[in-house]
């Protein structure tokens, strides 16, 4: 099969271009997709459990969440684009990875265009642990655009392994075509101090993690199995969940992020300093406490530790969960992680010393 581009899901040619392969893929239901990974049968690069909407009784914790942190994302989607313009000041190409990075980089592109006059090209690509990033999908880009000019966006970091999984396949990239192109993350929030730039470091929810598909351009994560594969040329896969059109937001969540930009650009405009993070101290936080929840639970790989509210969410989205620890059990911006925890029947820990909001564990099978 050929990559078909441009493709964009439920988004316009003016938003993103997905560098993805739209595809079929059998639907592997959540507790044999965490067995064949934990035995080491497959990769979860290679799987998917397939989506289903949203309960109606959940879609009101994102418009709450909506209405808590938008104030802050649109202020921190500012900072970060001032930081690109900073470090790219002789062209701008946005590379979000899907699909956490899709709709920040949706808005940046906006962003750049309405409030700095630059327009700019925006492609979201597929990164995957163990995999890399879509080596085709670079190919693509650079056909048109210089090395020095990509921006690879993102909405969070966790532990920091996509970032350090940029940096390997970048480098990769430099051995087998002989180009450079820069291992720099730009996130919103940069919880482990592996983000190249970042305007924050605080464990808020950024709304876009609380759903799927549907905040997504009705993409599904990205996947890759060479036994799929027919084309040299061709992309990471995707599902485009075409069927969920009609409870689609992605278009409302972008609308509403532009317009609450807007009502914060003239009172920002003339002072945007981006909050200053010691990575170094953010990365020793982050060790300290991945050594010591591993002792404590008795977890035998990082892989099954998912801090922060973004991971903690995307786990108990996707994952088979043992634990949801919290720092605060009334803490408004975790209610969709109690509801979560509750629907999947995951015990709920309490421990106040936490560095984060809330973490995640992933259930270790006995195999």
């Amino acid at each position: 099969m050929t990559a078909t581009v441009p493709f964009t899901g439920s988004y316009t040619n003016n938003d993103v271009q997905f560098l993805l392969q739209p595809m079929s893929l059998p639907d592997t239901p959540v507790h044999i997709k965490e067995a064949l990974i934990q035995s080491g049968k497959k990769h979860y690069s290679q799987m998917l459990s397939h989506e289903a909407l949203p309960p109606d009784d959940y879609l009101p914790l994102f418009y709450r969440a909506m209405d808590l942190n938008q104030a802050t994302m649109a202020k921190h989607l500012l900072l970060l684009a001032q930081s690109i313009i900073t470090t790219r000041p002789k062209g701008i190409t946005l590379v979000s990875l899907a699909r956490a990075g899709t709709p920040v980089g949706v808005l940046l592109k906006h962003i750049l265009k309405r409030h700095f006059n630059i327009q700019v090209e925006h492609y979201s690509i597929s990164i995957l642990r163990d995999v890399g990033l879509d080596a085709n999908a670079l190919r693509y880009i650079l056909k048109n655009h210089t090395p020095e000019s990509l921006v690879f966006v993102d909405g969070w970091t966790g532990k920091g392994v996509i970032s350090r999984q940029l940096t390997a396949s970048l480098k990769a990239f430099s051995e087998s075509d002989g180009i450079t192109i820069p291992a720099e993350l730009y996130v919103l929030t940069d919880l482990s101090g592996w983000a190249t730039v970042a305007p924050s470091s605080e464990d808020y929810l950024i709304p876009s993690a609380i759903l799927n598909a549907t905040i997504s351009g009705l993409v599904s994560r990205s996947f890759y199995d060479p036994a799929l594969t027919t084309n040299s040329t061709d992309f990471h896969g995707c599902l485009y969940y075409d069927q969920f059109s009609a409870h689609d937001l992605s278009s409302y969540f972008i609308d509403t992020l532009l317009t609450t930009v807007n009502s914060l650009w003239p009172s920002l405009k003339d002072k945007m300093e981006a909050q200053v993070n010691t990575r170094l101290g953010l990365q020793k936080q982050s060790q300290q406490f991945l050594d010591w929840v591993s002792q404590h639970y008795k977890i035998s790989r990082p892989n099954y530790i998912k801090p922060g509210i973004g991971e903690a969410t995307r786990a108990l989205l996707r994952r088979e969960t043992q634990l949801l620890l919290l720092q605060d059990l009334n803490c408004e911006a975790t209610i969709h992680l109690r509801w979560l925890a509750q629907a999947k029947a995951t015990p709920i820990i309490v421990s106040k010393d936490l560095p984060y909001r809330a973490v995640a564990l992933i259930k270790e099978l006995n195999l």
